[in-house]
């Protein structure tokens, strides 16, 4: 009986939009299988070798150990830069999952009870899934990753009161020092274990709860596990063989004074960069002390208070549902079911209780919450997409400055044009399926009555358009 209810439990997929948490997870199988293939050859050592590997442009050059052993993993190792390249993509794909599919669950409500376990457990995944993938990049110790450390610098050194104690655990008592990478690498380490066992503890609840559900899904597919798994690893197969990523031998070496030319972070960090350069310098002196809201807002308030906003929000509705006072038809307060009531129920009502908790909503039946989502979506994307700034002034013929300033007024109007649109399309679309519900769907067959005049048939709605009225919604 236990195996029967795990295997009713386990991974149905019964819509399109279920793959996203599956390509989380087979992608991250890919990092685990390549990480440890990739630490039999990779030595984190910052201490200077002379390179004499088979690449000439860099023959003779000291570089560090890390460098050093990537170069020949990628380059004189049967089979590595496919391996290293399929965990560059792997993490960049992992990061992509997560994200849509905490956007997912925001839109159709799968975070409410008894699900905000796992929506607690996708936030914390995607911030330590950008957090992994950062310190990855920094352990080739090219010249890419070395820019890279500047911009962790400038963020650890603008934490107040703690930001110059972080900064010597982190590089020592000089920069770059001779201890960053191995921090690094223990970190990444440490990092990739916390992932795996949130990712257990996921499937755990998953199996412990079910799945969620659309009310017009198809019937659910058990055998859908081992194709995502297939998709997901053959398609990152096809990604590290044939699409290069992090050349590192082209870059060359890290120079603490040296940046590569075009440098740009990985796509999940774009808003970063883009935030750290439309934000104006600001400081602020307090007593003896400065501190530089340039790089504090742009790369730890304004992070922090979206995974706080992420993390809160299921609790957050829950209270300002609580404090509505909610009404029968006659205009007369609801009664509350108390705990001794509910208990009192029969298993049947039971059941249909937890089954309803099962059905997920459609984004338009409540509007005001999928235009929160997307005046969150439009105000990374500008964020990310100010990160080019200097590219669409030199595409367009315009000053960096003007560019900068537009996206200043950009991220603060654009949320609030697209908070105001997707809600009166919520709307529409609530009222359209409102006039189905009532007429019917047109077939476009037309049929002639005995009187001669000619009416088109109609049909009946299907029923997951039989929706109540239409509300301002939550």
């Amino acid at each position: 009986m236990r195996t029967l209810s795990a295997k009713r439990r386990s991974f149905q997929f019964s819509h399109w939009s279920f793959m996203f948490a599956e390509i989380a997870v087979w992608s991250f199988v890919v990092l685990m299988v390549t990480g440890a293939l990739l630490m039999v050859f990779y030595d984190p050592g910052m201490s200077q070798v002379t390179y004499d590997g088979s690449y000439g442009p860099l023959r003779g050059l000291l570089v560090s150990r890390a460098f050093d052993s990537t170069m020949h993993l990628s380059l004189e190792v049967r089979g590595g830069l496919l391996i290293r390249q399929m965990h560059h993509w792997a993490a960049l794909v992992f990061v992509a999952a997560v994200a849509t599919q905490l956007l997912r669950m925001f839109l159709t409500g799968a975070f409410r009870r008894p699900r905000t376990g796992q929506w607690l457990i996708w936030v914390t995944l995607l911030a330590l899934g950008m957090a992994a993938g950062e310190t990855g990049n920094a352990l080739p110790d090219d010249m890419l990753s070395g820019g890279s450390l500047w911009l962790i610098m400038s963020v650890v050194q603008s934490i107040p009161v703690v930001g110059t104690w972080a900064l010597s655990l982190l590089f020592g008592p000089g920069f770059p020092g001779d201890q960053v990478i191995p921090v690094m690498y223990g970190g990444h380490l440490v990092l990739s274990l916390v992932v795996a066992a949130l990712l257990i503890a996921r499937e755990l609840l998953v199996r412990r709860h079910g799945h969620s559900r659309f009310v017009a899904s198809l019937p659910g597919r058990r055998s859908a596990r081992p194709m995502m798994a297939l998709a997901t690893v053959g398609m990152l197969i096809i990604l590290g063989y044939g699409f290069q990523i992090a050349p590192i031998w082209l870059y060359g070496p890290a120079k603490p004074t040296h940046v590569s030319a075009g440098s740009v972070p990985d796509w999940y960090m774009g808003f970063l960069d883009g935030a750290l350069r439309i934000m104006p310098g600001w400081e602020l002196t307090i007593g003896d002390y400065t501190l530089s809201l340039a790089v504090l807002v742009p790369t730890l308030v304004i992070p922090g208070i979206f995974f706080t906003a992420l993390a809160a929000y299921p609790a957050a509705e829950r209270f300002l549902l609580s404090r509505r006072t909610r009404r029968d038809a006659l205009g007369r307060p609801e009664r509350r079911v108390t705990p001794a009531a509910r208990a009192a129920l029969g298993r049947p009502e039971r059941r249909a209780a937890s089954a309803g908790r099962d059905v997920l909503e459609r984004p338009r039946d409540t509007p005001v919450k999928t235009a929160i989502a997307v005046a969150g979506v439009t105000f990374y994307g500008l964020l990310w997409a100010a990160a080019a700034n200097d590219q669409i002034a030199h595409q367009f013929h315009l000053t960096v400055d003007a560019v900068t300033i537009g996206f200043r007024y950009a991220v603060l109007i654009g949320p609030v044009i697209a908070f105001a649109v997707t809600r009166w399309i919520c709307l529409a679309l609530q009222q359209a399926d409102h006039e189905v519900a009532e007429h019917g769907v047109e077939t476009g067959i037309i049929t002639r009555s005995p009187d001669g005049g000619f009416h088109e048939r109609l049909a009946p709605a299907p029923s997951e358009r039989r929706e109540q009225a239409i509300t301002s919604g939550r």
